[in-house]
């Protein structure tokens, strides 16, 4: 095992459940963060602004607004999306390979008109909080999870996305096909012992680097926590590879 050099960089610390005053508040507490995720409820409450004031600040930015609509909807969606600075835009793989496509096409062209790098798109797979007994009894599917995100990574792969979202659990098996280039975005990371809260798939930050995870999506554990900074410093420091 040893240290990463910059651990920070391999955590994208999540958003959600905080207003712009809570996050400037944050920030000033954590300095060090390199990574926010922005989702859909601080999207929806503060508007595009709050990623122009991110930005200002030196953040990179995972826009986890996971698209999921007709091809056309979805691309538009991502060109307007790319305009934004945001590294990582998140989509949801079962819009189809038409769809995702079509997206990364429009991201490519989105950011060259306003001289930006095009960001990432990043395949959601299947969200941390179901489990293989929701799965089958709400969608009536019998494939098992492993096997749903496997297929739905090989989509995301041949549409030329860079990477998905899966939890700590399939991250082993997806590294062992995908390049370190195709990035793993996990979230669903808790200490040891702690509650799991409304996530099911869930690992401990190490574990899931160690399985090849490339990011690790962090929220409560720091934001909700009595001292934030020495709970970003705690999570730092375990992470080795």
């Amino acid at each position: 095992m040893k240290k990463i050099d910059n651990p920070s960089e391999k955590i994208i610390i999540a958003l959600d459940g905080m207003d712009k005053n809570n996050v400037l508040n944050l920030l000033e507490k954590i300095p060090e963060i390199s990574w926010v995720k922005v989702g859909l409820e601080l999207f929806v409450s503060e508007g595009p602004d709050v990623l122009s004031i991110l930005r200002d600040k030196g953040k990179k930015i995972f826009l986890d607004l996971k698209f999921h609509d007709i091809p056309n909807t979805v691309a538009r969606a991502c060109f307007a999306a790319s305009q934004t600075g945001a590294e990582f835009i998140s989509l949801h793989t079962c819009a189809g390979i038409k769809a995702l496509k079509m997206a990364n096409e429009a991201v490519n062209e989105g950011a060259a008109k306003v001289n930006l790098k095009a960001p990432k798109l990043l395949g959601i797979t299947i969200l941390t909080s179901w489990t293989r007994e929701s799965f089958s009894s709400d969608l009536l599917i019998n494939q098992s999870i492993d096997e749903r995100v496997s297929h739905l990574a090989e989509i995301a792969s041949k549409s030329g996305l860079g990477g998905c979202v899966c939890s700590p659990k399939e991250v082993q098996f997806l590294r062992e096909i995908y390049p370190d280039s195709f990035e793993l975005v996990t979230p669903g990371i808790r200490s040891l012992g702690s509650d799991p809260n409304d996530q099911s798939r869930v690992s401990d930050a190490s574990k899931a680097l160690k399985m090849g995870a490339s990011k690790l999506v962090i929220g409560r554990a720091i934001t909700q926590s009595n001292d934030p900074a020495y709970m970003f410093k705690s999570f730092c420091d375990k992470i080795v590879i």
